[in-house]
């Protein structure tokens, strides 16, 4: 048979499906295949059967030479392949359900009719390869003159045979001596007289030993030195206990009232005196108490011998990288941007890097150039702007920020006239949120039209903290500290709607962020911080900081280390899948720590804190699993000044350089560079 012959399946998958169904069509009521050699069908039949030969079919090659290649690549074209001369082979018109009826009708060997997929055409079976199909559908052999089970013929007798059939000579090897034996015998003469090989092991002498004797008794101990430790001798009087001290060492009046305010044991055992002479010194009052105490310690004190291990303390030392290998980072103050006239609470990075916005507690949002320093807009918003956050979307230049108890969603007005006209229509609300609901409740926030800036108000039930975007720039999310079970709102800006999907939190929140790829939020309260899976709307884990309050968080562009940093001055690195408790916790500023971002791009996380500095780090993740994450203190940054006991209050990096941007309460941004 041919190619098509040898791709023949009843499954319609590999190559040839059959239109007709001949399998079902000619079946019979047990499920195989039917012949009848009877009939006017037969002589032709066999004639026809005479007239196939399997060896003609051998020399027709496929016609179709795209290989193993898969069909579905041609499903949109008008050609299923190429011929042996490189020209397409055109798609037939496939017939349909009543003209495959009709011929099934008209033609008594249609059902022995396959369709080649490969090759776009008919071909027909003959009689024998039916039969050795529905032979194979049975579970039978191929041909039916072959058995597969015949009867065991026994070719042998045995009847009056006096000698197995092994009764043979023995062979000559067996009465030569073994040249490999003797070569063993070799080896082994060799290894004893060399002593390797040893057959009288000597006897191991019995250790007796007392049981409760003194460690004195062995050589070894006598030669380290006796059991016997002797007491330390006391220590010898210094020039305060002399009866003529000098001036410095006689204390005043006030330290002598002071040793009264201090615990027992930390206070002095004596109090220098000066006496002119040798004889007027008077009798010592504690001789009687000191010689008791002496006599308890020397007596109930243990005394023990320390084996002192020299260390160098340099080993102990983790061994870093060195800072020349791990740049680029910021290091020193490339820019200051000026123009508030009050401390400077917040600033987001556009996410393309050329724009930058600040809120102040002077009641303005400045947008202000990156490159250049030059102030493109201000806005007058009239209240405290507590925290600001640019879109992460480059085509929608909004900024969220609050002011006072609300969010405001403001347009940027940067960007071309089609991000402009798209900007304005996402930000125009048709019918503001109603008061009450249909049950007579009032809604968690309420979206009003903003009339001055064109923009949007989501008026909240109580005082908002930080807002938070989601990466793709459509939903974002809210903190109410206050708000108790409405304490973290989730909003959707292009359905202007919000809802609060956490009906009872472990305490008070401080701040709320998504994860950058998965559906995960991150909720973090005074001491834990807590994640949880949107779809499944289950707490998924619980990180256990160990801080005083938490202060602000944040999360690692791969999504499974976390950022924390407290009030009292402690950065805690979690890795999510290590564990629940921190890896890394670095004591690195004296006052709170207000802000933690982390690079996007490059390996590097920051701190800002109110004792005027900003901590940069070079933070590592790696890929494999079984290495733990390198973070290595890169620089000290400095250069704000205090004000009102206050430093630096936030710090965010530049989205595609390594610059960092520090925001502080002396009104001054300032960017950091290489």
């Amino acid at each position: 048979m041919g190619h098509a012959n040898e791709d023949l399946r009843p499954d319609n998958n590999d190559g040839l499906s059959s239109d007709n169904e001949p399998w079902s069509e000619q079946d019979d009521d047990e499920g195989s295949l039917s012949f009848d050699d009877s009939g006017s069908d037969d002589s032709d039949e066999d004639e026809a059967v005479a007239g196939e030969s399997d060896s003609s079919e051998d020399e027709v090659g496929p016609r179709n030479t795209v290989g193993q290649v898969p069909l579905e690549w041609y499903k949109d074209e008008e050609h299923i392949g190429y011929d042996i001369d490189g020209r397409k082979i055109k798609k037939r018109d496939r017939e349909g359900r009543i003209e495959q009826y009709l011929r099934n009708a008209d033609d008594a060997k249609n059902w022995r009719k396959i369709y080649d997929v490969y090759n776009d055409e008919e071909v027909q079976i003959t009689k024998d390869e039916a039969k050795i199909i529905s032979r194979l559908l049975k579970g039978k052999t191929p041909h039916a003159n072959v058995d597969p089970y015949p009867d065991y013929v026994d070719w042998f007798e045995y009847d009056g045979k006096g000698h197995p059939l092994s009764n043979a000579p023995e062979p000559k090897r067996r009465f030569v001596p073994s040249k490999w034996e003797q070569k063993k015998v070799v080896k082994l003469v060799r290894a004893i007289r060399n002593g390797w090989i040893k057959f009288d092991k000597p006897k191991e002498e019995p250790n007796y030993y007392l049981l409760w004797g003194d460690e004195t008794d062995t050589a070894d101990n006598k030669r380290e030195g006796l059991s016997y430790i002797p007491a330390p001798k006391p220590n010898l009087p210094g020039h305060e206990e002399s009866y003529n001290p000098s001036v410095e060492y006689i204390p005043t009046q006030e330290e002598i009232d002071s040793y009264q305010l201090m615990y027992e044991e930390d206070r002095p055992k004596f109090i220098p005196r000066r006496f002119e002479t040798l004889r007027s010194v008077p009798a010592y009052e504690k001789a009687l108490r000191e010689g008791f105490d002496r006599c308890l310690d020397l007596y109930l004190c243990p005394r023990t011998r320390k084996k002192r291990i020299n260390v160098d303390p340099e080993s102990l030392k983790p061994k870093l990288p060195s800072k020349k290998d791990l740049r680029p980072y910021p290091r020193t103050c490339y820019l200051e941007f000026k123009g508030h006239n009050g401390p400077v609470k917040s600033l987001s990075v556009e996410a393309t890097g050329q724009w930058i916005a600040s809120g102040s507690s002077d009641g303005t949002i400045r947008v202000w150039e990156v490159e250049t320093g030059r102030c493109l807009k201000v806005l007058n918003v009239g209240a405290d702007v507590h925290d600001i956050a640019w879109n992460p979307s480059p085509e929608r230049p909004i900024l969220a920020a609050i002011v006072g108890h609300d969010l405001l969603l403001l347009d940027a007005e940067v960007g071309d006239e089609e991000t402009k006209m798209r900007t304005k229509e996402l930000l125009c609300v048709d019918e503001p949120t109603p008061e009450d609901d249909a049950d007579g409740k009032k809604p968690a926030v309420r979206w009003v039209k903003h009339e001055k800036f064109d923009g949007i108000t989501l008026i909240h039930h109580k005082a908002v903290k930080t807002v938070e975007w989601h990466s793709k720039g459509d939903y974002f999310t809210t903190v109410v500290p206050t708000g108790e079970s409405r304490a973290v709102l989730l909003h959707q800006l292009s359905k202007k709607r919000s809802h609060h999907p956490f009906r009872k939190l472990p305490g008070l929140p401080v701040a709320a962020t998504f994860h950058p790829t998965q559906k995960m939020f991150f909720v973090a309260t005074k001491k834990f911080v807590q994640v949880y899976d949107l779809q499944k709307a289950e707490v998924v884990k619980k990180l256990e900081s160990g801080l005083r309050e938490i202060s602000s968080i944040s999360i690692h562009p791969g999504g499974d280390n976390v950022i924390v940093g407290s009030k009292d001055g402690k950065l805690c690195w979690f890795d999510t899948d290590l564990s629940t408790k921190p890896y890394k916790m670095l004591k690195t500023h004296k006052k709170d720590i207000t802000s933690v971002t982390f690079h996007r791009r490059y390996p590097l996380f920051a701190s800002s804190s109110e004792d005027c500095t900003a901590y940069v780090f070079h933070g590592m993740v790696y890929s494999d699993l079984n290495q733990n994450p390198l973070i290595v203190p890169l620089e000290i940054l400095r250069g704000h000044l205090s004000l009102d006991r206050r430093g630096v209050l936030d710090c965010k990096f530049h989205p595609r350089q390594p610059w960092l941007f520090t925001a502080g309460a002396d009104s001054v941004i300032r960017l950091y560079c290489e």
